[in-house]
């Protein structure tokens, strides 16, 4: 297999943890300066990743209470603008998985959109931030679009298949990283992750850095993916 993943996906768990740990309450986040994200994405990059998936804010989120979702919605906003320039900057592609519900605040839309299109061509790295996704709602999307297309039903494929969901270009994915020490898929890509590695640092998502993001690259690069298959065999021995 690759020694590096071509696709890491990450589970952002524990930022609202992170902001009870630092400040108090769960939103009081916006007051203090914003955890320095940017790392993850250069050591992805340096390490030779060409495809970041983050998880922000996934369709269920919406039940939380409606002052962490407001912080949430203003967090992200301003870590968009922050960061838009440098993306532009490295040539790293962004992208918006998701982001269709209406409760989308117009401001925080319009800069999703504006982000994308400002890198629609850059050749690097492929960020895709998944925001307002659900994994079961792109499954259930992709089923209509291919009724709707007059699609038969013995002519389905996977391939088939994969080609309606949102962004078919995007590649399975190969790991996984929730922090937190949570241990849940959380609807999360469910179509690509099928036969993705899975780490699970315990580490909270505000405190998760360069070094603990290549601690979970070499954890991959131990793991013997067969992929349903079995070991090769050893003077006649499976090993």
């Amino acid at each position: 297999m690759r020694a590096v993943p071509r696709h890491v996906a990450c589970v952002m768990d524990g930022n609202g943890r992170g902001a009870q740990r630092r400040w108090g309450p769960r939103t009081a986040g916006p007051r203090a300066p914003a955890p320095p994200r940017n790392h993850k994405k250069e050591a992805s990059r340096a390490a030779g990743v060409e495809w970041l998936s983050l998880y922000a804010f996934s369709t269920e989120n919406w039940n939380r209470p409606g002052t962490e979702v407001d912080y949430l919605m203003r967090l992200v906003r301003r870590v968009v603008r922050k960061h838009a320039p440098l993306l532009l900057a490295r040539g790293i592609r962004c992208r918006f998985l998701g982001a269709a519900d209406p409760r989308i605040p117009r401001e925080l839309a319009q800069d999703f959109d504006d982000l994308a299109t400002l890198t629609a061509g850059n050749r690097g790295m492929t960020l895709t931030v998944a925001f307002d996704h659900g994994g079961r709602r792109d499954i259930v999307e992709a089923a209509r679009s291919l009724i709707r297309s007059g699609t038969q039903a013995d002519d389905v494929t996977e391939r088939l298949f994969a080609d309606h969901l949102p962004f078919p270009d995007t590649p399975d994915v190969d790991l996984v990283i929730r922090t937190s020490g949570e241990q849940r898929i959380s609807n999360f890509m469910l179509w690509q992750v099928a036969y993705a590695e899975w780490v699970f640092p315990a580490v909270l998502w505000p405190d998760f850095r360069a070094p603990d993001f290549l601690t979970c690259l070499h954890t991959y690069r131990c793991r013997d993916r067969r992929f349903g298959g079995i070991p090769p065999q050893t003077n006649g021995d499976l090993s």
